[in-house]
């Protein structure tokens, strides 16, 4: 009897978990489906540009194989969306300026004077921008230095420096612990790899680091002495000697225009829009103002159409993601772009460090595919470097910002190996194997000299073939590849000099040249990828499949997090890599 009651009870519990999971999906559906609420920007309104939930160019559009009424929910909070929105408010007569009011964000550099210069068209037009913070980092003041007036706190703060990264090496680490790095790479700059291989920094990497955030700063001071009317000396001379730590230093070199809390911001707003003190003014936020320009501006009845297919993140094997440039969702972006006679050219839109090398070389070949068929123009964000200058080097035409970190042609391959480790711990590993490479790797024994010769010999191959890549693209020769490449990191700046890049200009540009290319003048755009999603990954946007990540990080705490995350990275990398030398972190 006890049985049969067991056996009920899990029938029932079954039975109530369908149910439960079945009117959880339908919710799940709702929520996701449910029409959003159409945006009405009232008369004399300001934008609040607020970026803290902006982190991609592209925003990312989902398809699910199993949940096909969850389909076709574009995102529109990207910053090409943002970008668009500030070039609609331009002429929206609704729209009186723009604030921007304790603004931080993840934005890269080139990412961050894309925007800049959308807001410094957006002045042309005699609206206001306005910006206020408790304290500037230097990136935000980079960003806020184009508006009409600055503000800062009275006991706020102003960062204004220079540039700045470290690199942690990991040498002597391993020969303490036992767990070592075998490394296997061509390029003296290919220093992805040197913080295991040395206790210090080499002067070949010094010197590219050194040259490249001296490029990157001369670009950002450069636009800021136009702004603030500062000379560029001047502002070298501020950063050197921290002339500008206190808000009373920074109103007297001329770097804010008042010393207020935010009170007085919001009143002296009122005053422009000549509305009482006592009233509150009208505000939209960029990511409602967005969606609204997103769904309502394009026109559809224009036939011709360019794709701007975005590759943003590392590159790696398998669909891909908004964060993950995969072999899946790039290659059918490419297919579908190439296939559609509506479509008259492609943008193809690089935010990358590079990652798997052979993907690299399938997406390298799906693009000269597609420039057989119709011309693809390159618009380089903050890096579209390795792997990511693999995917670029083809096209018609390459664009990049000053600021944008390129080049790095250059290969790596990196091994765990634990034998001395296991040694220490008293294991002992033997083989048995039939032929003389019948085992492979093992990273419990040291590496034998056949298999670095065979792994050498592979990096060798595929640097030869990437620097052959290039030199077609780029008309050059093999040896005048080889000469700038090496792993070496470049600027947009450097790397027009060198002849890795075409142009200096953002994604505009590269719409208008992609659309000369094609001798059409009325187009519309459409993004791609859709990347192709499952149930698992809705569950996860609940915390049901992801709680683990959030718990360390809340744990441990985001910047120790980030260091765990990147050694996962390292322990998953699996085949010769074409990856940007170093995690470059510019402060």
């Amino acid at each position: 009897m006890r049985f049969l009651i067991n056996v009920l009870a899990t029938i029932v519990g079954l039975f109530v978990f369908c149910m439960i999971f079945f009117f959880g999906i339908m919710l799940i559906g709702a929520l996701f489906s449910s029409d959003t609420e159409t945006v009405t920007v009232k008369d004399n309104s300001v934008i609040n540009l607020d970026l803290s939930k902006i982190e991609f160019d592209y925003a990312g559009k989902v398809t699910y194989d199993d949940l096909t009424f969850l389909n076709n929910k574009d995102k529109h909070n990207g910053l090409t969306d943002v970008i668009n929105a500030i070039k609609n408010a331009k002429t929206d007569d609704n729209i009186k300026g723009i604030s921007i009011l304790n603004n931080e964000s993840v934005l890269g550099m080139a990412q961050t004077k894309a925007l800049r210069d959308e807001l410094e068209d957006f002045k042309k037009s005699g609206k206001f921008i306005y910006s206020y913070a408790d304290v500037y980092s230097q990136k935000s003041y980079y960003l806020n230095s184009i508006a009409n007036a600055i503000y800062l706190n009275p006991i706020g703060e102003l960062e204004f420096k220079g540039l700045s990264t470290e690199i942690m090496f990991f040498k002597d680490f391993q020969e303490k612990s036992g767990l070592k790095m075998e490394i296997i790479r061509h390029g003296k700059y290919k220093s992805a790899v040197e913080p295991f291989l040395e206790n210090k920094m080499s002067d070949a990497n010094r010197e590219q680091t050194t040259e490249l955030l001296n490029s990157i700063w001369k670009s950002v001071v450069s636009e800021i002495a136009i702004t603030r009317k500062i000379s560029e000396k001047h502002l070298n001379e501020i950063a050197d000697s921290l002339m500008a730590r206190s808000p009373q230093m920074a109103l007297k070199e001329k770097l804010i225009d008042k010393i207020a809390y935010e009170d007085v911001y919001h009143s002296d707003i009122k005053k422009v829009l000549k509305i009482d003190d006592n009233e509150d003014y009208n505000i939209v936020s960029i990511e409602d103002y967005a969606e609204k320009v997103a769904t309502t501006s394009k026109d559809y009845n224009t036939k011709d159409k360019i794709a701007i297919i975005y590759a943003q993140g590392e590159i790696a094997n398998g669909e891909g993601d908004v964060d993950v440039i995969g072999e899946g969702s790039m290659r059918r972006s490419l297919q579908e772009a190439r296939k559609d006679e509506d479509v008259k050219a492609i943008v193809l839109r690089i935010n990358s460090p590079g990652g798997n090398a052979l993907t690299s070389e399938l997406i390298w070949r799906e693009i000269e595919l597609t420039k057989k068929v119709k011309p693809v123009v390159v618009s380089m964000g903050n890096y579209a470097a390795s792997g990511g200058y693999y995917i670029a080097c083809n096209a018609n035409t390459i664009y990049a910002e000053a600021n944008t970190i390129t080049g790095s042609i250059g290969v790596f391959g990196m091994l765990p190996n634990f034998t001395q480790a296991a040694n220490k711990l008293g294991l002992n590993v033997e083989q048995v194997k039939t032929n003389v490479n019948a085992a492979g790797y093992s990273p419990f024994l040291p590496l034998d000299n056949n298999f670095r010769g065979f792994a050498q010999e592979g990096v060798e191959k595929i640097y030869s073939t990437f620097v052959n890549r290039v030199a077609a693209g780029r008309k050059m020769s093999f040896e005048q590849v080889d000469a700038i490449g090496q792993g070496r990191v470049w600027s947009g700046a450097d790397a027009i000099k060198i002849g890795l890049v075409d142009k200096i200009g953002g994604m505009d540009d590269a719409i208008a040249k992609a659309a000369s290319l094609a001798k059409i003048k009325k187009y519309r755009t459409q993004d791609f990828p859709e990347y192709e999603k499952s149930l698992d990954d809705i569950l996860s946007k609940f915390g049901l499949a992801q709680s683990k990540e959030a718990m360390i990080k809340e744990e441990i705490g985001t910047e120790n997090y980030m260091i765990l995350q990147r050694i996962k990275r390292l322990q998953q990398l699996r085949g010769v890599q074409a990856m940007l030398p170093y995690e470059l972190e510019i402060k």
